[in-house]
């Protein structure tokens, strides 16, 4: 059980980094959803657990990332869909 609480602990601070995807507030929550999302159910995967579940919470903690970043913390330019 500690393991799998570290690896989601671990995901979401190395998600803080790259949720800032975007130029706009918006842009890098969406993204932050997207690539927690990617990383929570593989973590839920390798860990045995939900993947739905860590899923969910990637998800979560990515917008969360993302919307609370700057532009000038990390920019990676304009997002795939503009």
């Amino acid at each position: 059980m500690r393991i799998k609480e570290a690896a989601i602990a671990v995901s979401a601070i190395a998600l803080l980094g790259l949720a800032a995807c975007g130029e706009t507030q918006g842009d890098r929550a969406i993204s932050g959803a997207g690539l927690g999302a990617a990383a929570g159910a593989g973590v839920g995967a390798l860990t045995g657990g939900s993947i739905l579940g860590g899923a969910v919470i990637g998800g979560a903690a990515g917008a969360a990332g993302g919307a609370l970043t700057d532009k000038d913390d990390v920019n990676l330019g304009k997002p795939a869909w503009k």
